[in-house]
């Protein structure tokens, strides 16, 4: 398979009218719009109902509405966490509307039909159903679900192999799959404990329902994100990879996927470590390593702005960009300040092509930074072209408002006094700054006032911070 060069040669801006996006290509039978989003949709839909049906069926229908209004509550800020991570490089929705709905039906109802079989099996087996229980709770469930999971993260990695360039992909799609399979556990969980409650006259603190929305809820809201997103850095690596590295694409999913295994299962058996081992396990592991993926996830957001701030200038040399564009797509406010700047000038229509043109500029930096390390594809050229039309034709909206960015964001380049002494009045000679007996000379770019007496010598002042984007 034929692969870029590792430095390709950049393309020169169009002079007149919009530049060419390449040619079309031949699309196969499944990936035509009808069987990209029909064949999943149809699948998602049955998997839905059938899953509702089987959750009312085990909570009834108060315990199923108590159980969907709590678990509802960590799913935005949850979703809203992961899609703060992908603000360098957004993703479209459909492929986080793809990824809850696959945790919350498919992998949810997977997991609770292979579940009840294999625990089922084992209790069969062994005589014994307590033991059953805790094999099926610490060794078969862990698997089954992060498998069930994993298939999202598979199935974006393969099928939207455009959107999906990296680590931080990797983890948002995982969080985000992980996210929608522990909602609808939560509505289990929870509208079974608030049955528990009615048969039990539970009420309060001391109730079941307040004790497992405490646990699941407060607590660990983020433990299945944080398992699965074990596996999504695993993709993001293999993404990271060149073609030829079969061995390294392979490998790095499968590791990260044994990680979330193992680290659910010491979740799941945590209750077996005593009478305090779900706060043991909750303090030494999931803390921790919560704080240390979410320090990965940051610094590979901050390492992918450094990327867009040092690939985009050849563009904007060739003609592509304007000069201060490279600066603000590498920044995170400057971008923030464009799109508010074209909100508040042209209107939301405006705002929405300058985040557009946002994305496709950091498309762009990715994958000419992937092709200077030759880990492009050999659609290299069609896909640059691509990116490169769909700037172009939103320059006009863009450009002011990624120049107004710029010059509010730039930092200030101090100016320090010369070396050499300035010469005073009659010939004196005073260094920078020193005030001479005839009166200070005003300070460089500056005069009295209009209407001041003669002799009037202004107080000190220091030169002003020079700003290169300022006007």
């Amino acid at each position: 398979m034929a692969t870029c060069p590792p430095h390709p040669s950049y393309p020169s801006a169009p002079t007149d009218g919009a530049p060419a996006a390449g040619p079309l290509r031949h699309a196969h039978w499944w990936q035509r719009p009808w069987v990209r989003y029909g064949a999943p949709t149809t699948l998602l839909a049955i998997s839905g109902l059938v899953i509702l049906a089987l959750v009312r069926e085990e909570t009834g229908t108060e315990g199923f509405l108590v159980g969907l209004g709590l678990a509802l509550l960590p799913v935005p800020l949850l979703i809203a966490s992961f899609r703060w991570l992908d603000r360098v490089e957004p993703g479209p929705w459909r492929n986080l509307v793809f990824s809850f709905a696959w945790g919350a039906c498919a992998a949810a109802l997977i997991a609770i039909v292979a579940n009840s079989f294999a625990t089922r099996w084992i209790a069969t087996a062994t005589a014994d159903p307590s033991s059953a229980d805790t094999l099926g709770a610490t060794v078969i469930a862990p698997v089954v679900e992060e498998t069930a999971k994993a298939a999202a993260v598979l199935l974006v990695f393969l099928f939207r192999r455009r959107d999906f360039t990296g680590i931080v992909d990797g983890v948002v799609i995982a969080g985000v799959t992980a996210t929608g399979f522990a909602f609808t556990e939560n509505i289990l969980y929870l509208g079974t404990a608030f049955g528990t409650d009615q048969l039990t006259g539970g009420s309060g603190i001391a109730s079941v329902t307040a004790a497992t929305f405490f646990v699941r809820i407060i607590m660990s809201p983020f433990a299945h994100p944080l398992f699965t997103v074990l596996t999504g850095i695993g993709f993001g690596v293999a993404a990271l990879s060149a073609d030829r590295q079969h061995i390294r694409r392979v490998a790095f999913p499968l590791a990260g996927l044994l990680l979330a295994m193992g680290m659910h299962a010491m979740w799941n058996g945590s209750s077996a470590f005593g009478e305090y081992g779900f706060f043991a396990v909750y303090a030494a592991f999931m803390v921790p390593i919560f704080g240390l993926l979410t320090w990965l996830v940051i610094w590979t957001r901050q390492r992918e702005l450094r990327t867009v701030r040092a690939e985009l200038p050849a563009y904007a040399v060739a003609g592509w960009l304007s000069p201060a564009e490279p600066y603000a797509l590498g920044s995170m406010r400057a971008r923030r300040i464009a799109r508010q700047y074209a909100r508040r000038h042209a209107g939301k229509a405006a705002a929405r092509e300058v985040a557009r043109y946002e994305a496709y500029a950091t498309s762009l930096a990715f994958l000419r930074h992937r092709a200077r390390r030759g880990r492009a594809g050999p659609d290299f050229a069609v896909r640059e072209m691509e990116l490169l039309a769909a700037l172009w034709r939103r320059r006009e909206a863009a450009r002011p408002a990624l120049d107004h960015a710029a010059r509010i964001t730039a930092p200030p380049v101090p100016v320090t006094a010369p070396p050499w002494p300035m010469p005073g009045a009659y010939g004196h000679g005073y260094a920078y700054g020193q005030v001479s007996p005839y009166g200070q000379a005003p300070a460089y770019g500056q005069a009295p006032a209009y209407g001041q007496p003669a002799g009037y010598a202004p107080q000190p002042a220091q030169y002003p911070a020079y700003n290169p984007y300022r006007s």
